[in-house]
């Protein structure tokens, strides 16, 4: 990786994030069953939680909720950290939901790149039972089962990687949408067409691999609050399961790029 900056600046601190575990993170949080998906849950805490299949601790009272849409890989450390990331390092409180939209069943992470011609085709057996509209319309219905089963819950934001990115966009424009806040991270699709239906703020953190002409289009045809940035040294993935946390400058953007979420959530949710 280059030492290259990020384009549009570097983001005020606006919390206080752990220190980022390069390998072998011990999630915080429980899974629990919301709108008959498998979910792994976190809250916001000021003190250490137990493992991700135990028992959570920390105020339940939480009225406000992220929804993190996985990319195709699911249930990595480095995503499952940044959920934590995003329930635990900001003044506001959180509570942090992933539904397990694959069933137990991820695209599996050696399919990536798809570099061989039976690679190619697995993936796109995959992509073809998993589009992402299979989350994005799953969504509606999800959220009303978070805050029937939790009361408190009175904003929910969404933060979307790769192809949750996409999800969070198709989920964004529509009139159903539940969501008072949309975050798309190194996004699977960017398509403009996507952008005038959504009324609600949106951030967009774009890795050097999308198309730079795409995001562009995508960010001119909003007409919401929003922050559009590209951290053009990183790979797409490098805030999900292909972050290398043991690459410094991954490591360091991965942090930044997190506190430029909490910093858009906080602003907006």
């Amino acid at each position: 990786m280059s030492a290259m900056p990020a384009t549009s600046g570097h983001s005020a601190a606006c919390c206080n994030l752990p220190p980022i575990v390069s390998k072998g993170y011990k999630a915080k949080g429980k899974y629990e069953e919301v709108g008959g998906y498998k979910t792994c849950t976190r809250l916001f805490t000021g003190r250490d939680a137990n493992e991700c299949s135990q028992d959570v601790t920390g105020p339940a009272d939480a009225s406000k909720a992220i929804v993190i849409i996985y990319d195709i890989f699911g249930y990595f450390e480095q995503t499952l950290q940044g959920a934590d990331i995003l329930a635990h390092s900001g003044e506001q409180k959180y509570k942090v939901y992933i539904p397990d939209f694959f069933k137990g069943e991820p695209c599996p992470i050696e399919w990536y790149p798809p570099d061989t011609e039976q690679k190619k085709k697995d993936l796109g057996a995959f992509f073809g039972k998993h589009p992402p509209t299979s989350a994005s319309t799953a969504l509606p219905g999800y959220v009303q089962a978070i805050k029937t089963q939790t009361p408190s819950i009175a904003a929910t934001g969404v933060l979307g990687f790769c192809w949750g990115g996409k999800a969070v966009a198709l989920a964004a424009k529509e009139s159903s949408n539940p969501f008072a806040v949309a975050a798309s991270v190194h996004p699977a699709m960017v398509d403009a067409a996507d952008a005038p239906g959504i009324k609600v703020p949106f951030i967009l953190l774009a890795s050097g691999d999308e198309p730079a002409e795409d995001v562009k289009k995508f960010e001119d045809a909003l007409t919401v609050p929003k922050h559009i940035e590209t951290f053009a040294d990183q790979i797409h993935g490098w805030m999900a399961a292909r972050a290398n946390l043991s690459d410094d400058r991954v490591k360091a953007e991965y942090e930044r790029g997190y506190k430029t979420l909490l910093q858009f959530f906080g602003k907006h949710l």
